[in-house]
């Protein structure tokens, strides 16, 4: 990787007695779209000491401000200016990638390195290879299967990553010394790191992220439409504060996942629908011990699960 705009900065972490410190891994890090995915991203990175200096771009200048005081990154710049950096981590809606990519092109450096934190996989691949042609090597699509409702610099922690997974869906055009770098990247921020293709991750993302978050959306659309929503709530409990926690996230952000993988979801829907009509029958007829052996059914498995 060639030397970036300003050098190689000093490493964060901590030096060891009368040795030079080793020189980080990203010596220049571009986060485009400091927010929870963004700012965890190289507040994770610089806690180790494995990124120099942090640039930020974003479409708000007050959240860039406030990224800069809580040292998610050390200034902001222009995208042209990101597109020099060592390593691009594209953090933004799946929706405005395909014109990042494009408006970054003209401008990147000789040795940049790019990757995203997108949710959906096969959207963003196909825009990359559109958008960056023959520099698509270049870009090494990811996802950390990480998150929170919470959204903004603010939201940002350097333990995020820690113990969660992240996929990879290399392209058949990634050098896999690139893949490594990513990969390492990763593996800095204490994350688990698998790879897959690209619509695999789809797949199986539908099933266990999209069509949870398309649900609490749906259920709490409809209780936002009871006239005396508001005091049904008052008597709300812990049951809903867990199933409903994540209709609080980024409606934009869930916008563009739900679209990008919409026919993958719909499937999912379909049989969910089909449950639903399932637990109305056994209800219906009032069939005790069915309704009893598909709630142990479900109980058993959400049991066996460990995070």
């Amino acid at each position: 990787m060639s030397k970036s705009m300003s050098g190689r900065p000093t490493q964060s972490g901590s030096r060891r007695s009368g040795r030079q410190s080793e020189p980080p891994l990203i010596p220049v890090l571009a986060v485009v779209g400091v927010g929870l995915i963004g700012g965890s991203f190289a507040a994770a990175l610089r806690q180790v000491g494995q990124v120099g200096q942090v640039l930020g771009v974003g479409r708000d200048a007050a959240a860039l401000a406030r990224a800069c005081e809580l040292r998610l990154i050390d200034r902001s710049c222009t995208l042209a200016e990101a597109a020099r950096a060592d390593v691009i981590m594209l953090a933004t809606p799946v929706g405005a990638m395909p014109e990042l990519l494009r408006e970054l092109l003209p401008h990147l450096g000789a040795d940049t390195v790019l990757t995203d934190g997108g949710s959906t996989k096969q959207d963003v691949v196909d825009a990359a290879r559109e958008a960056l042609g023959d520099e698509v090597a270049r870009f090494v699509p990811g996802h950390p299967v990480a998150g929170s409702e919470l959204s903004g610099p603010e939201a940002a922690r350097p333990d995020l990553f820690l113990g969660r997974q992240v996929v990879l869906t290399p392209l058949a055009e990634n050098p896999p010394e690139l893949v490594q770098r990513v990969r390492q990247a990763w593996l800095a921020c204490g994350a688990h790191v698998t790879e897959m293709s690209a619509e695999q991750h789809d797949d199986w993302l539908a099933s266990v992220s999209h069509l949870p978050h398309l649900l609490a959306y749906a259920y709490i659309a409809h209780l936002a439409e009871a006239p005396d929503a508001s005091e049904r709530m008052r008597y709300a409990g812990s049951g809903f504060r867990d199933f409903s926690r994540i209709a609080a996230a980024s409606p934009e952000m869930w916008r563009d996942i739900l679209l990008a993988n919409r026919t993958l979801i719909r499937r999912e829907l379909d049989q969910v629908r089909e449950q639903l009509l399932r637990f109305d029958r056994l209800l219906e007829t009032e069939k005790a011990e069915e309704l009893e052996a598909l709630l142990a059914q479900a109980a058993e498995l959400r049991r066996s699960w460990r995070l």
